[in-house]
């Protein structure tokens, strides 16, 4: 019997390869920019300034999140039928629905508030004439229909991935138990699309809020906005580091929220 010669592992490289000089390098750069930040408000800390706009801090935060809060319930709602009509076998209206999620994930949501914003609101005899004058004239409306609008594509491919990606088989094996569709899609298909679309959810929810910052353009008092005027009456620029951190804490309770919600949904997956 001849023996058998296993061959010897590879040798474990040694040293500093580049993706990890790359890495550290990075990761000592943001602590570097991190402490400077520390530094600067401990240098230039302004107790009469943060007096004067804590209270406007926080009335601007309150801004920004009922946006966001609203476009993203609006947008689920529209997201609904939108998925549904991405999916549908009919070309009109998987068309229409592919048409609009190009749209409004290939611009720029800035252009797109500009666009509802400076656009139709060019157009005011118009819109008095059919009643929508009101509606256009205020830039709070104009920002939650645009970020509306924005967020619907974005959940929309969101829904229909998550939806396509559980298998086929659990449609078929839900026919067989006598369940119609609507029973399938609700309490077989869903529960399982949850999963796969939570984590892209709170990414959107996450770059809502941090793309919230723009409707300061168009004279909406959000938390950006009063930063804005804070650094307009002070010259400070503290004004912009405080706004800095508020939107830093928000992600990241929010990050941590659907981490925790994750864990729960997913309790049942681990061993």
């Amino acid at each position: 019997m001849s023996a058998v010669i296993s061959e010897r592992p590879p040798i474990a490289a040694r040293g500093w390869p580049r993706q990890r000089i790359i890495g550290y390098s990075l990761m000592g750069a943001w602590i570097a920019i991190g402490i400077a930040l520390v530094f600067y408000l401990a240098i230039s800390w302004n107790p009469a300034l943060f007096e004067r706009y804590a209270g406007t801090y926080m009335s601007g935060l309150g801004v920004t999140l009922t946006l966001v809060v609203i476009s993203i319930v609006l947008g689920a709602l529209l997201a609904a039928p939108l998925t549904y009509a991405r999916m549908s076998s009919n070309p009109i209206l998987s068309g229409f629905a592919y048409a609009y999620v190009y749209f409004f994930r290939g611009t720029p949501l800035l252009v797109q508030t500009f666009l509802i914003y400076y656009g139709l609101g060019s157009f005011r005899p118009q819109l008095e004439a059919v009643g929508l004058w009101m509606f256009f004239r205020e830039a709070w409306y104009c920002a939650v229909l645009a970020f509306t609008l924005n967020t619907a594509a974005y959940q929309a491919e969101i829904f229909r991935g998550a939806i396509e990606s559980v298998p086929r088989g659990q449609w078929e094996g839900s026919a067989s138990l006598g369940l119609h569709r609507l029973q399938t899609l609700w309490t077989v298909i869903l529960p399982q699309a949850a999963i796969v679309a939570l984590r892209p959810f709170g990414n959107e929810v996450i770059l809502m809020i941090k793309g919230s910052a723009i409707v300061a353009i168009i004279t909406v008092y959000d938390l950006m906005g009063v930063t804005r005027l804070a650094y307009s009456r002070s010259f400070d620029f503290q004004t912009y580091i405080w706004a800095a951190l508020i939107y830093l804490s928000v992600v990241e309770l929010l990050r941590h929220g659907i981490e925790w919600i994750e864990r729960r949904i997913t309790i049942h997956l681990k061993r």
